[in-house]
């Protein structure tokens, strides 16, 4: 059924100062006008039905959009019959506002209730600025959730045993003790860049931050802002490993095959990878340049250290590989660094040996091998032995058993 909509007007609440209040929010802190006109006008209702006793849902309240003018509305059913006086009018009595209406409609009838100015301002003032409160995190969840993976920068406003608090400029970002770097000091009003990490929700709608100088995303940021060739997407980043504040690799390619993908990264007189190092407090960066031939690409991995050959197991994405006796402790690394991130690089395992030992598990492996075949040698000839004793026994048997019949025979 098709409903008319009438409206009786009266003059309302002037508050063309809140629109324009509203407008300037808007433009200040981003949060929408209709969406707080839209809080106000719920807001109002909640106040006018508390201070008036009202418990049917049929009371509305606009705000208009461009003069900020209050109206208060009485939604009444148009029926032949009234049952509920609150939320019906007769046609008769609806005719009488307007001849149009007919049973189905809705009218809406403006009211005018004494000192509601008052008590909806004061009222409806502490839900608005709960609700500009909820708008401005909500603004804020958002921005900094399309920022995951980007950098941000802030200053350190508090330095603790296990976090590190950055002042975001709208609002703190929080540094655990796993996001920091293990090799710096922090300490307060010092400038600090970040990685976004995670934003989360928190109580009552507080939205946190979580920065992060550890994981690779910063890394792979900044590498984004010091070489233009990742920026511009010439050259991919394949792969990161991290040992935060000491060492890392990094595996670049480019489908250009003009382009130096580590040369690019490092620049002229290694200026451009000395940023970066500068930026993560001295931690050494391995920039090696990814293959698709795995052989390759787990040699390039061990870098510095050289290698000699690299035996592949797909089905168990094992390598073996063999290194110089020298490059041996280089490969490794200081407590096994180099061999574990360059693992993780290549998401292979990896067992490093040098050329000697190689050699000395070969010879062993032979020597096991000829031990073997001899014991298998032996095994067959006591074998056959054991065979060639029954072969005898069986001819003197059967030897016997002739004798025995000819002797038979000439009885």
């Amino acid at each position: 059924m098709k409903k008319n909509v009438k409206k009786v007007e009266n003059k309302g609440i002037d508050s063309t100062e809140l629109i324009m209040a509203l407008d300037e929010l808007e433009k200040e802190r981003g949060i929408k006008k209709d969406y707080v006109i839209e809080s106000i006008e719920t807001a109002l209702v909640t106040a006018y039905k508390r201070n008036f006793d009202v418990t049917s849902d049929n009371v509305k309240i606009t705000l208009n959009r461009e003069t900020g003018e209050t109206h208060v509305y009485e939604e009444l059913n148009v029926v032949n019959e009234v049952e509920d006086w609150d939320t019906q009018i007769s046609v008769e009595d609806a005719k009488k506002i307007d001849p149009r209406y007919n049973e189905g409609d809705v009218v809406e009838k403006e009211l005018m209730p004494k000192n509601f100015g008052r008590i909806a301002a004061q009222t409806a003032k502490q839900v608005i600025v709960q609700r500009i409160r909820e708008a401005s995190r909500e603004v804020i969840f958002s921005e900094f959730n399309e920022k995951k993976g980007e950098i941000v920068s802030g200053i350190v406003q508090k330095v603790d045993k296990n976090i590190v608090v950055l002042d975001l400029g709208k609002i703190e970002g929080i540094m655990p003790l796993k996001e920091q770097i293990p090799t710096e000091h922090y300490y307060v009003n010092q400038k600090l860049r970040a990685c976004v990490a995670n934003v989360e929700k928190g109580a009552k709608g507080s939205t946190q931050i979580i920065v992060s100088r550890a994981n690779n995303d910063f890394l792979r940021k900044l590498f984004e802002l010091e070489i233009p060739e990742i920026y511009e997407g010439l050259i991919e980043i394949k792969s990161i490993s991290r040992d935060p504040g000491k060492r890392c690799k990094v595996a670049v390619y480019s489908q250009n095959e003009n382009i130096d993908p580590v040369g690019s990264c490092v620049g002229q007189k290694g200026i451009r990878i000395q940023n970066i190092i500068n930026e993560l407090s001295g931690e050494k960066i391995d920039v090696i340049e990814w293959n698709e031939d795995p052989s390759t690409y787990i040699a390039e991995a061990l870098l510095p250290a050289k290698v000699m050959a690299v035996d592949i197991k797909d089905e168990e994405r094992f390598a073996q590989v063999i290194v110089p006796d020298d490059q041996l402790s280089l490969a490794i690394g200081k407590a096994g660094q180099n061999a574990r991130l360059a693992a993780k690089l290549t998401n292979w395992k990896i067992d490093i040996k040098s050329e000697s030992q190689f050699r000395e598990m070969i010879q062993e492996l032979q020597a096991n091998g000829e031990e073997k075949e001899e014991a298998e040698s032996e095994e067959v000839a006591d074998d056959v032995a054991n065979v060639d004793e029954t072969n005898v026994e069986e001819a003197n048997e059967v030897e016997n058993v002739e004798t025995s019949e000819e002797n038979k025979d000439e009885e």
